[in-house]
């Protein structure tokens, strides 16, 4: 009892430290702090290990302290756990100015997009992070997936991530919790462009729409160009785009070094009106080369007590050269044209829900959305690819139950980084 009054009492006075943070909300097809100004995000990919790297508090504190010299004021945390202590990390970063996406899920609770399923079990253990989270004002956003559509066959499970989507939104709702935006992290698949953006946001109803919305795009590489990248048709299939989007990952790294022009498209005139920002993949060194900083030099991964795949994973950070300067550099000399939230009065209307394409897009225009714990089936599928009601009452249900970029840039980044090192540290440990 003494322990648990404890920690209540240092979770309360690490949250009056970060009291006077303005938080953040989406208005629109744009981002706003509490005080009025418009948000534009500056981020980065934080995610050092497989577990949770938003619980070590003093390394939390060494990294802030550089990415405040980075000039980033976000970071993005993939997998999270609600039962730990975040306090120290959260309250540190939110005095560093540095605001929060995380996702919801996990390595086992992530929808499935070749079996769609979204029951109760997976939204509860949501439910938890929301829960942990929210009390933190700078906490920007949550996602209620990283790229679970990555073919045109897996289209079948976007209504799952639209349920996900609606059944958070209304808990958060339910909980009298702050309109903490709820989004979708998209993998950049050409033939879903724009089928998958414009389905998240589509419909009359808006507690089933999400958001925002967010692409991890590695289009840009080298010396590259606004229409050469991509980024100019990007920049089409967003406008007049009726919620916030932004680039969830981005930073391609061949060639190398990465020069980070792309930067100043997405903050200029290019395309600043319409898009809120970039998340630079990743933070830190490992085998995929995209780090930005490192804790040291790598070691084989079968050297004794070598940590998981060779790359120390906490310490003192040191900028990688000489991207980190590259970084900081573009971000330095950026300017948005922002508007204040008073001066900003939208007539945005959804955009209509697409209809059904064979192999590309298999959901046919406002579709009703999965029920939770209904079962994925043929009869289920069909009503998806055919337009009728998916919550048919014969339906059975159960309660417990990244030139052009493909996206494969980062399916092989971070989902199988991820996914291996995890396999490392079981055999580390």
């Amino acid at each position: 009892m003494l322990f648990t009054s404890f920690i209540t009492v240092a979770t309360l006075a690490a949250n009056a430290l970060c009291a006077n943070v303005p938080t953040i909300s989406a208005k629109g097809s744009k981002f706003f702090f509490s005080n009025g100004t418009q948000y534009y995000i500056k981020g980065v990919a934080y995610q050092l290990t497989s577990d949770d790297p938003l619980v070590d508090g003093d390394q939390c504190k060494l990294d802030s302290a550089l990415m405040q010299k980075l000039g980033a004021n976000t970071i993005r945390v993939y997998h999270v756990d609600a039962s730990q202590d975040h306090s120290s990390c959260m309250t540190t970063f939110a005095n560093a100015g540095i605001y929060l996406f995380v996702d919801l899920d996990t390595f086992d609770t992530q929808i499935d997009p070749t079996t769609p399923s979204w029951n109760q079990t997976q939204l509860s253990l949501f439910e938890k992070v929301v829960d942990e989270f929210q009390k933190y004002p700078n906490t920007a956003g949550f996602f209620v997936g990283n790229e679970v559509l990555t073919t045109g066959n897996n289209s079948v499970a976007a209504p799952y991530v639209k349920a996900a989507a609606r059944d958070i939104k209304a808990y958060r709702n339910s909980k009298g919790y702050r309109d903490i935006p709820i989004g979708y992290s998209a993998a950049d698949i050409p033939a879903l462009r724009p089928m998958l953006q414009n389905y998240l946001a589509c419909g009359t109803n808006a507690s089933e729409a999400v958001d925002f919305y967010s692409l991890n795009a590695y289009e840009w590489c080298g010396n590259s160009g606004y229409q050469q990248s991509g980024y100019s048709e990007l920049e089409a299939n967003a406008t007049g785009y009726n919620i916030p989007i932004f680039f969830s990952e981005t930073g391609c790294n061949t060639p190398e070094p990465r020069n980070f022009e792309d930067q100043s498209a997405i903050f200029g005139s290019d395309m600043s009106k319409t898009w809120s920002g970039a998340i630079i993949y990743e933070w830190i060194q490992e085998s995929n080369n995209y780090g930005l900083i490192s804790y040291g030099p790598s070691v084989a991964p079968t050297a004794p007590n070598a940590p998981p795949d060779g790359f120390t994973r906490s310490g003192t950070p040191t900028p990688v050269s000489p991207d980190f300067d590259n970084l900081s550099k573009q971000w330095a000399t950026i300017s948005p044209s922002a508007v204040s939230e008073n001066a900003y009065s939208p007539s945005l209307t959804p955009p209509p829900c697409p209809a059904y394409t064979a192999g590309d897009w298999e959901v046919n225009g406002d579709v009703a959305l999965p029920t939770l714990g209904q079962t994925y089936n043929q009869q289920i599928q069909a009503s998806i690819t055919g337009g009728s009601a998916a919550a048919s009452a014969s339906a059975s249900a159960s309660a417990t139950s990244k030139g052009g970029a493909t996206g494969n840039v980062e399916i092989a980044g971070m989902g199988a980084g991820l996914s291996g090192l995890l396999f490392a540290a079981m055999l580390w440990l």
